[in-house]
């Protein structure tokens, strides 16, 4: 189905515009234009007094996805530091940009961040397209949708790429809406149809007891957001060049419609699971908040991190930002303690791709020992001081 304007009957009472959910509707002159974000939802149809509005069985809007080219990565950056997830994006972007036969592209925003240009084509990227402007140097959704919006109409990429990190999880859906193209969230993995070339998008679904593959067939850029820690980072290769694209962003007033007043980092423990080598993580089995403090003394002495299931969260043991897990953080490290976790599927989706698995449960039944590398059966009070004990005495 589809929702089209009858040019003699439109009167230009703009009803639709306020009655369209997804704001695509726009006045030229007097005449209302569907845009290419309509969902075919029908709210104007009902709202539209003049009867211009009809809803016809043509094919929904679609792309010419022949003019469409290019593998694009976000290089997503804070204060001037890439993030680990743009450069994981970088190498799996390569592997499709390369089974396609085409350029892997990385599109950067910032404000004098140019030293990160180097750093982008040494791990993969044929060529960047950087945007370098004040109102860019603090990430702001307005802004940033903006400018890469113009650079996708510009250079139409075939495939977009964006980490499942704060921002990647408001800058996507915006950047979707506007170029009228669909949005697979949280991909874990991602392959190339070797018939048509389209990109197949997979992800979980039902709380991770299904994986759903999707597909974009008639709508580009084809575009996903991938967590951080599921792909596997590119080699560094120092002295790799490629080519600049300029993209000279330009905003008007109104074009911004906040504006970042002060950053306030938080004092409190700032927690990165993703890039910790060493995670000493813990569950139900704890029977309490207080157990945390070992793993917390556990962890500082291997020089770990602390993270915990999401049955330990939903109890308010411990706060969310440390959940491992389908609705917490996908982590990778050299070694993940597991510590009275079960090992639910919706927690292994989340660690299971750890150098080693080290788990600790009284229950010699618990799923979690069918992937731990070392299984203790034992009450945990007792085998972590006892492990730290064995530490101490090597320190000495």
């Amino acid at each position: 189905m589809a929702v089209n304007i009858i040019a003699e009957k439109c009167k230009g009472c703009q009803k639709c515009i306020k009655t369209c959910p997804f704001n695509a509707i726009t006045m030229e002159g007097k005449l209302a234009v569907i845009g290419p974000s309509c969902t075919s939802c029908g709210a104007c149809v009902e709202a539209c007094p003049f009867n211009a509005i009809e809803k016809t069985d043509e094919a929904v809007h679609t792309a010419d996805i022949s003019s469409y080219h290019d593998v694009w990565v976000f290089a997503e950056q804070r204060e001037g530091k890439l993030m680990g997830v743009a450069i994981e994006l970088l190498g799996e972007g390569k592997k499709l940009a390369s089974e396609i036969g085409c350029k892997l592209c990385a599109i950067l925003c910032g404000e004098n961040v140019d030293g990160l240009i180097d750093e982008l084509f040494a791990y993969g990227a044929d060529k960047v397209y950087y945007a370098n402007a004040p109102e860019l140097k603090t990430y702001n959704t307005d802004a940033y949708t903006k400018t890469i919006y113009e650079a996708i109409t510009k250079y139409k990429p075939e495939i977009v790429l964006l980490g499942a990190t704060h921002i990647g999880r408001d800058l996507g859906p915006c950047l979707a809406v506007k170029c009228g193209t669909g949005l697979t969230a949280d991909c874990t993995k991602l392959e190339i149809d070797p018939e048509d070339k389209k990109i197949k998008q997979t992800r979980p679904a039902f709380g991770g007891n299904l994986m759903a593959t999707i597909v974009c067939p008639n709508h580009r850029p084809q575009m996903s957001t991938v967590r951080p820690g599921v792909m596997e980072k590119p080699k560094y290769e120092k002295g790799r060049k490629g080519e600049v694209v300029a993209l000279n962003p330009t905003f008007k007033p109104g074009d911004i419609r906040t504006k970042v007043l002060e950053i306030v980092k938080s004092v409190a423990d700032v927690v990165s699971l993703t890039d910790a080598e060493i995670i000493v993580a813990g569950g139900r089995g704890l029977g309490g908040p207080e157990g945390f403090e070992l793993l917390r003394e556990f962890a500082k002495k291997l020089g770990g991190t602390v993270g915990a299931s999401r049955a330990a969260v939903d109890s308010g043991w411990i706060d969310h930002a440390y959940q491992v897990g389908q609705t917490g953080t996908t982590v990778k490290p050299k070694i993940y303690f597991a510590c009275g976790i079960s090992g639910a599927i919706q927690h292994l989706a989340g660690m299971q791709d750890s150098g080693y698995i080290v788990a600790i449960n009284k229950n010699e039944s618990a799923p979690i020992f069918e992937v731990a590398d070392y299984g203790i059966v034992g009450d945990l009070y007792k085998v972590i001081p006892a492990i730290m004990a064995e530490l101490d005495k090597i320190a000495v």
